[in-house]
């Protein structure tokens, strides 16, 4: 779209949701009420840049976005993304051209591009399970980090990037600026804040409805939802058969009292090969978080009956919501007080017994347990608790709470980790307590490149918008200047937000333990998958590639397959990987990129 004097022409991704207020402001300018062609968001956006400024219209919007902003006059490009991350962008010079686009597959489609694979990025992949921003798994293209504006021109080739708003900032400042007024007062003002960005995301001219879990986010985006709605408001959800990993029933006992239109869909294992063949194509890149599945066939169950669904995604990250961060409440703070080499002395002591044999001896004492006191996969469970009792500091139990393959150049030939917000580029977040501190790295590296990009590719793939109420920047400025003792209390997490749930639904609809938005892959990798994995981990293909050493992934899978251990995370990385590798001989080029001109 061009502005109106011609001097801007703008490719737009997403929904500015206060773009009214934009356009009032803008009438109010002295140069007097601004005449309109039409009543889409991309034009008011548009418009501002001309009339404001970029970085000022871009200060004013709230909402999910990615833009490009070609600069007639002056040659310039300026490239924009929201504060959170919700929509992607990818960019870099390639020759002589310099490629942006929302997907890879756009960029795969010029004849510029190299596909020379980052085997840095690869081993971060392997790590976390997704590619960390700035990297992509392809070597000269980058991502534009969230809350961030991108600046080149045919005068000056090399990109410069400024930040217009600072996840680490508003942590800090939260923190140095707490939040003192009574419980009830923080309750109120949240419902509040929460409700408006709830009803200014509910706008839209197309059938929209929400993913509802059960849980507590997505629970109380749906009540905000139903209390501002004259009619039943559409839920979809998604179940399994394998016990353990469904949620179904307690979406559907939700649904139920709130009044919703609810739908649910039981998943088996053959239709989840069948998406496996389409994830590929669908996240552009390596992207290991399985419940990639899930996420997308709730968007194709949904999609069957809207255009626009909300989401509860955001809500861990802002109330203290995973089990990581109880843990380092209740562990950590006394564990550290235990000298270092006791530490690694008992971690040791754990580790010397298989997880094999620590399963037998759970087994063995279940029946004399109650159920409360009995855990599932005991080993696993005490050999990752020996790494965070050998931890050297909180930032390295993080690092190791969220890490897959330990050590993952081991495995990547020619692989070394380059640094990232977790390992080497720290951000010092001053004032943070060791929670706080794990809770602002998830929301500066596990929200966008996993949550929010695992949601958005998900969604697009079946044609959905999706949008995140929590992720309102006010939300998430308020948010952290709560004390911690708000959000985890008494050994409760999210305990405010709870607060303001319980005013809609029953308490005991929904107190129970976290249930995370997961697959069984560890069973279908021993079953329906593993005829699809063996072939995909085949030592000799491994060598022939030239991209991992096998000895450490056969290990795991043979160990995986006997039962003696439960390696489906490290196993999905791998495997997610060696799919992608595989997609990429029979992608076509797609043409239209857009190109700087020359």
């Amino acid at each position: 779209m061009q502005s109106p004097r011609g001097r801007f022409v703008i490719v737009f991704n997403g929904e500015i949701y206060n773009h009214h207020d934009i356009r009032n402001s803008i009438n109010a300018l002295p140069s007097g009420m601004h005449t309109w062609r039409g009543h889409s968001d991309t034009e008011t956006l548009l418009t501002g840049f001309e009339k404001l400024g970029v970085e000022a219209t871009v200060a004013m919007s709230v909402g999910m976005f990615a833009f490009a902003l070609w600069d007639r006059e002056t040659s310039t490009l300026t490239l924009g993304r929201d504060r959170l991350g919700e929509k992607p962008l990818y960019y870099g010079w390639q020759g002589d051209t310099f490629l942006f686009g929302s997907e890879l597959k756009a960029m795969r489609g010029h004849p510029a591009f190299t596909a020379t694979i980052d085997r840095g990025s690869l081993s971060l992949f392997l790590r976390h399970g997704y590619i960390p921003a700035p990297y992509s798994i392809y070597a000269g293209i980058a991502k534009l980090p969230p809350g961030s504006l991108l600046v080149v021109s045919r005068q000056q080739r090399e990109s410069a990037i400024s930040r217009y708003w600072s996840a680490t900032a508003v942590a800090e400042n939260g923190v140095a600026n707490c939040y003192a007024g009574p419980i009830e007062h923080a309750v109120d003002e949240l419902e509040v804040l929460l409700r408006n960005a709830v009803g200014q995301q509910m706008v839209a001219d197309v059938p929209l409805g929400a993913f509802l879990s059960g849980g507590v986010d997505s629970s109380t985006i749906v009540a905000l939802m139903q209390t501002q709605s004259s009619r039943p408001v559409k839920t979809f959800t998604i179940g399994f058969h394998e016990q353990g990993y469904n949620e179904a029933e307690h979406a559907m006992a939700v649904a139920k009292h709130l009044g919703t239109e609810h739908t649910e869909h039981y998943v088996t294992a053959q239709e989840a090969l069948a998406i496996i063949e389409r994830l590929p194509a669908l996240y552009d890149e390596p992207f290991a978080d399985s419940s990639q599945i899930p996420t997308f066939l709730v968007s194709q169950l949904a999609r069957h009956h809207v255009t626009v669904s909300l989401s509860g995604d955001g809500g861990d990250e802002l109330f203290c919501g995973y089990n990581r961060y109880q843990l380092t409440q209740k562990l950590w703070r006394k564990l550290s007080f235990v000298p270092l080499p006791a530490r690694r002395l008992l971690a040791l002591a754990i580790t010397s017994v298989s997880p094999d044999a620590w399963n037998w001896m759970a087994n063995a004492a279940d029946s004399f347990l109650p159920k409360a006191l009995r855990i599932a996969q005991l080993g696993d469970k005490l050999h990752k608790g020996a790494g965070v009792i050998a931890s050297e500091s909180a930032d390295d139990l993080y690092l190791g709470l969220v890490s897959q393959w330990q050590d993952p150049s081991s495995v990547v030939i020619g692989g070394p980790e380059p640094s990232t917000l977790l390992h080497g580029n720290t951000p010092a977040l001053n004032g943070l307590s060791d929670v706080e501190r794990m809770m602002a790295l998830d929301l500066l590296t596990y929200l966008p490149d996993d949550i929010l990009t695992k949601v958005d590719r998900a969604a697009m793939g079946a044609s959905l918008e999706t949008r995140v109420p929590f992720l309102d920047h006010r939300v998430v400025e308020w948010a952290w200047r709560l004390p911690l003792g708000m959000k985890m209390r008494e050994g409760q997490s999210k305990w405010l937000l709870r607060q303001v749930l319980h005013r809609h639904v029953p308490r005991e609809l929904i107190e129970r333990p976290k249930v995370g938005f997961g697959v069984p892959i560890d069973a279908w990798l021993r079953g329906p998958l593993r005829t699809w994995a063996e072939a995909l981990l085949d030592e000799s293909r491994l060598v022939k590639e030239g991209y991992f050493h096998p000895a450490q992934i056969r290990q795991k899978w043979e160990e995986h397959l006997s039962g003696y251990r439960n390696w489906q995370h490290q196993l999905w990385n791998i495997l997610m990987f060696q799919a992608w590798l595989e997609s990429q001989g029979d992608l076509t080029k797609t043409p239209g990129t857009l190109r700087m001109a020359s």
